[in-house]
C-alpha cells in the first residue's frame, strides 16, 4: 500500500512538472494599478446605447414613412439577412453538375442508339432540376427607399452596437491611435460614423462613406441631420459616394466595412473590393459580418486574402498583422474540426424605442481587425475568450483561443494558478482576453474538489 502510494506521488509530481500551467502576465505591472475587475484584457461594454441625437431622427423618419405592417417587414428582413449565405462560384455549380450526372448515369441505361438523345435531355433536364431544388439561390438586394427605412428598424442599432465593441477595442488597447480620416465601405444607413464619433470625437475630421445605393445614402443622411432635409448635420466632415475610389495614393487611418461582404456577387468581386480596402488601409481594417458560420467565414476569407499578398499593386509595404481576435496569425481552429462553428461574440444594447423592441437585446457578430504592422507586441499573445465564461466555486471554466492556434479548456484555480489570475479570469466576460503567458492546459478535476479558501 505504502508502495503504491509513493509511486502515485512520484507520477503527479512527474505530470505536474510536465504540464504548462498559465502563469499571469504582469509584466507592466498592471495590478499595482488596477482591480482585477478592470484588469486591460476587459474589452466587454456592458451596454451600448444609440446617441439620442440618431434616436429621435430615426422616430421622426419612420413616423413620416408609408410603410405599412412595418412590424412584419422587419421581423422578414432580420430573418433572410440572419440565414444568408454566401452566393454560390461557377465552379462549385460546374463540380455538382459533373457529381448528379456521373450519379444519375450510373443509375441510367441506355437500350439502344434510337434512344440516347432522349436519355440525354432527360439527364441534362434532371442534372438541373436537381441543382436548382439543392442550391441556394443568392440574389442581389435592391435598397429602395422603402426597404431602406425597414433596414433603418431592423439593423441600425444592432449594427451600431456590434461596431462599437469592435472600435473600442481599438481604442482601449492602442491609446495612442488618434485616427482622423476614417472610410466606410457598404456604409448603408450609417451606424458606423455614429460608433467612431461616440469614440474618438471631433477628432475624426474626414469620414468617406461609399454605398451603392442612392437611397441608402440620403437616409443616412437624414438621421445626421435629425430626420430633415434643412436639419444641421450632427457630425460633421462626412460625405457620401456610390463608388469605392480604387486609387492606392490617397490612404485612410480607420477603413471599416460592416455586414457589407456578403452583398458582393462572387469571391472574385469580394477578393478585388478586399485588396482595394487594405491599400486604402493606413492604420486599421476592420470587418463586421453577421455571428454566423457563413459571416465568420467570410471574414476568414478576407484574412486569408490579406496575409497572403497576391496584390500586384502594393503600395504601402508594412505587413498586414491580426490584432483582434485572434491571438496568432495560423489557421482558425475552429474551422479546422468537422464541426465547423463560427467564431462570434455578443454586445448588449439597447433597442430602437418601437412597440415591438424589448428594453434589452443582445447583438450576435463575428469581426477581424487587421493593423499595418504589428501593434501592442507585449500583449499579442493574451488568450481570447471564444465562448461564455463558466464561474463555479472555487474555479473558473474558461474556453479559449491561444497563441498557439488551438482552442483550450482551462479550468482556473486559486491553488494552482494563484489568486490574481483565478481573479482575472473571474472576471472575463466572452470576448475578453485572459492577461497570461501561455494557456494550453488543465488541472486534475481533483484540484477544485478539494476544499480551498474562496476568493
Amino acid at each position: 500500500m505504502l508502495v503504491s502510494r509513493t509511486r502515485f506521488q512520484q507520477l503527479r509530481a512527474l505530470s505536474s512538472v510536465a504540464m504548462v500551467v498559465p502563469q499571469i502576465d504582469n509584466s507592466s505591472d498592471f495590478l499595482s494599478r488596477v482591480p482585477h475587475r478592470k484588469h486591460p484584457g476587459i474589452l466587454h461594454m456592458n451596454m451600448a446605447h444609440l446617441p439620442k441625437e440618431a434616436q429621435d431622427a430615426v422616430q421622426i423618419l419612420l413616423r413620416r414613412s408609408a410603410v405599412r405592417q412595418l412590424e412584419e417587414h422587419v421581423s422578414s428582413l432580420n430573418n433572410y439577412l440572419w440565414s444568408r449565405k454566401r452566393p454560390p462560384e461557377d465552379r462549385e455549380l460546374r463540380e455538382k453538375a459533373m457529381e448528379l450526372e456521373q450519379k444519375f448515369k450510373e443509375n441510367t441505361h441506355f437500350e439502344s442508339d434510337i434512344h440516347i438523345y432522349k436519355k440525354e435531355e432527360k439527364l441534362k433536364n434532371d442534372v438541373l432540376c436537381t441543382l436548382r431544388k439543392n442550391t441556394y439561390h443568392w440574389q442581389p438586394l435592391s435598397y429602395t427607399e422603402q426597404l431602406g427605412l425597414v433596414y433603418l428598424a431592423a439593423r441600425f442599432d444592432g449594427g451600431f452596437a456590434a461596431v462599437s465593441r469592435v472600435l473600442q477595442e481599438i481604442y482601449q488597447r492602442v491609446p495612442e491611435f488618434s485616427p482622423q480620416t476614417l472610410l466606410d465601405f457598404g456604409s448603408g444607413v450609417g451606424s458606423v460614423p455614429w460608433a467612431a464619433h461616440g469614440i474618438w470625437g471631433n477628432k475624426l475630421k474626414e469620414y468617406m462613406c461609399i454605398d451603392s445605393s442612392a437611397s441608402m445614402n440620403t437616409l443616412s443622411e437624414l438621421v445626421l441631420r435629425g430626420g430633415s432635409e434643412k436639419g444641421q448635420m450632427h457630425i460633421s466632415g462626412i460625405y457620401h459616394r456610390q463608388f469605392l475610389p480604387v486609387s492606392p495614393k490617397v490612404q485612410f487611418d480607420l477603413v471599416v466595412s460592416a455586414y457589407s461582404l456578403n452583398e458582393l456577387p462572387n469571391f472574385a468581386e469580394r477578393e478585388k473590393n478586399i485588396q482595394t480596402l487594405w491599400r486604402k488601409t493606413g492604420g486599421f481594417l476592420v470587418l463586421v459580418e453577421n455571428g454566423t458560420r457563413e459571416g465568420h467565414q467570410l471574414l476568414m476569407e478576407a484574412r486569408d486574402i490579406v496575409l497572403k499578398g497576391g496584390d500586384k499593386e502594393v503600395w504601402d509595404h508594412r505587413p498586414a498583422c491580426v490584432f483582434a481576435p485572434c491571438p496568432h496569425q495560423l489557421e482558425c481552429p475552429k474551422l479546422a474540426g468537422s464541426s465547423q462553428t463560427p467564431c462570434n461574440f455578443v454586445q448588449q444594447y439597447q433597442p430602437l424605442k418601437l412597440k415591438w423592441n424589448p428594453s434589452v437585446r443582445w447583438e450576435k457578430f463575428s469581426f477581424l481587425i487587421l493593423s499595418r504592422g504589428p501593434v501592442g507586441e507585449n500583449d499579442r499573445h493574451w488568450p481570447r475568450m471564444v465562448g461564455p465564461v463558466l464561474r463555479r466555486p472555487r474555479h473558473v471554466h474558461c474556453n479559449t483561443c491561444c497563441a498557439d492556434g488551438k482552442l483550450h479548456h482551462d479550468i482556473i484555480t486559486p491553488k494552482r494558478h494563484g489568486k490574481d489570475l483565478y481573479r482575472c479570469a473571474r472576471n472575463c466576460e466572452w470576448g475578453d482576453r485572459l492577461p497570461v503567458i501561455i494557456s494550453n492546459s488543465s488541472p486534475d478535476k481533483a484540484e477544485y474538489d478539494e476544499k480551498e479558501p474562496a476568493s
